[in-house]
């Protein structure tokens, strides 16, 4: 049985996990169209820079945010003082810092799913005289709603297990900052806390693997009714 406190942590994960995956699918999408259907200067950059969260150590992500993002930051103190918003040290920042980190799986595999488009279908619209929106709602996202599927499963399975970049940019709060993952090592560092430890374990182990089987029979999904 979960404690208060293990049940914040595992509600305030989800959240941040739901959340991060909401608001950056929109942006998911549009970068790889870019990467999958556009040739321009700095296409291998923005693809370095999409891609770099994969290799980049996570405190370093954190550090980065909060200088960008933080109350004294760039763009942070534009937000406080514009519209009182702080993302440091709060569930907002969470959630940029986990979408951060995540967003690189979202856009390989919506990527994979567009380039797998036929082309030939979108231009046999055009010449039928749909507009390039109207192609693109009615017969490229259709298509690629599979990849969309895996990659928005794949980015909240991952964001649920992040760890580095939030405790370095939002810090370690309960009830604002504290994932299932910062809820583990508060616990692992706390003496006679292994039980709660071990649940969270196990609990972060279930809703990872639930995520795969449930993006995969999504996808499956998807596919059939494609083929329909």
């Amino acid at each position: 049985m979960l404690t208060d406190y293990e049940l914040q942590a595992l509600l305030l994960s989800l959240k941040i996990s739901g959340v991060s995956v909401l608001v950056s699918l929109p942006l998911g999408i549009v970068c790889a169209w870019l990467l999958a259907r556009c040739q321009f200067v700095g296409k291998s950059v923005l693809d370095g820079l999409i891609h770099l969260p994969l290799v980049l150590p996570p405190v370093v992500i954190g550090y980065l945010l909060l200088v960008v993002m933080g109350r004294q930051g760039v763009l942070g103190k534009l937000f406080y003082e514009w519209f009182g918003i702080t993302f440091s040290f709060s569930w907002r920042g969470a959630v940029i810092a986990v979408a951060v980190v995540s967003f690189p799986l979202m856009v390989r595999a919506i990527r994979l799913a567009l380039e797998g488009v036929d082309r030939k279908l979108e231009q046999a619209a055009r010449t039928l005289g749909a507009s390039p929106l109207k192609v693109f709602l009615t017969i490229t996202l259709p298509l690629t709603m599979p990849g969309i599927v895996t990659g928005s499963i794949l980015a909240f399975a991952r964001a649920l297990g992040e760890f580095g970049a939030t405790i370095t940019f939002v810090s370690n709060i309960p009830g604002e900052t504290q994932t299932i993952p910062l809820a583990m090592y508060s616990f692992i560092e706390t003496p006679g806390a292994e039980d709660q430890a071990a649940r969270l374990c196990v609990i972060a182990i279930i809703i990872a693997l639930t995520s795969l089987l449930v993006s995969e029979w999504l996808s499956r999904m998807a596919r059939r009714r494609l083929e329909a």
